[in-house]
């Protein structure tokens, strides 16, 4: 269980193997309904959020963003998913671990959304997620030289009041440092802040932002209905 007010925070993508895409509409139907009422069920118990990546990207077909204060919770669900018809065929190329827990610069630059220890999605359209991992030498740094960069970083995003960014934490939990969430209506205007925060200082000491998937908000059904 995670520390109080924590949650582990789970983001899988799918891929649906050819076969499927073979089948009668009738025995997808019934494996799209089986994965939509799972989904359902647990979305009582924690954060479940679906997306399609069809057409956008060509490893992976759709994306659960999930989150809870009991990362046995993200195994049971998996469980439920692997004995439907739909999970034989399923395969997960991407799949990232983290937890939410209270930013180290938060006390000098309080920004909205740092503090928060839960997530709450604000429901945009789009979901960019990726992986992030900082060289060494960052660590190095005094403290005082890393706040001074995040702060400049931080200016920056508010300057982009349509980005809402979720940013969460996998030091030895999974093989980055982070995983960075960013919802947005606008992908241009996505796009116009990567370009900025490239030019900033504290963009020298990235080592790892890739891969990067841009997602589009979907319920389940609709997601699977793209893919075939």
């Amino acid at each position: 269980m995670a520390r109080e007010g924590w949650q582990f925070v789970k983001y899988s993508f799918f891929k649906l193997a050819p076969k499927w895409k073979r089948l009668a509409s009738s025995e997808k139907d019934v494996g799209k309904k089986e994965l939509a009422a799972i989904l359902d069920e647990f979305s009582d118990k924690m954060l479940v959020r679906s997306y399609s990546l069809t057409g956008i990207r060509g490893d992976t077909d759709f994306a659960l963003w999930l989150a809870t204060p009991e990362v046995d919770m993200l195994q049971q669900l998996a469980a439920r998913i692997n004995v439907t018809k739909i999970g034989s065929f399923l395969t997960i190329p991407y799949s990232y671990l983290a937890m939410t827990r209270r930013s180290m610069y938060i006390d000098s630059h309080s920004h909205e959304g740092q503090e928060r220890l839960s997530v709450r999605p604000v429901g945009s359209k789009y979901l960019i997620v990726y992986p992030f991992v900082k060289s060494r030498p960052w660590y190095e740094l005094p403290k005082e030289k890393r706040q001074e960069m995040m702060n400049e970083h931080i200016g920056i995003g508010h300057k982009f009041p349509g980005v809402k960014i979720n940013t969460s934490y996998s030091y030895g939990l999974d093989d980055q440092e982070f995983v960075l969430a960013f919802e947005t209506n606008d992908l241009a205007e996505f796009l116009d802040l990567v370009m900025v925060l490239r030019e900033t200082k504290a963009s020298m000491y990235t080592v790892q932002d890739t891969p990067s998937f841009t997602c589009v908000s979907m319920d389940i059904g609709q997601a699977l209905n793209m893919v075939g």
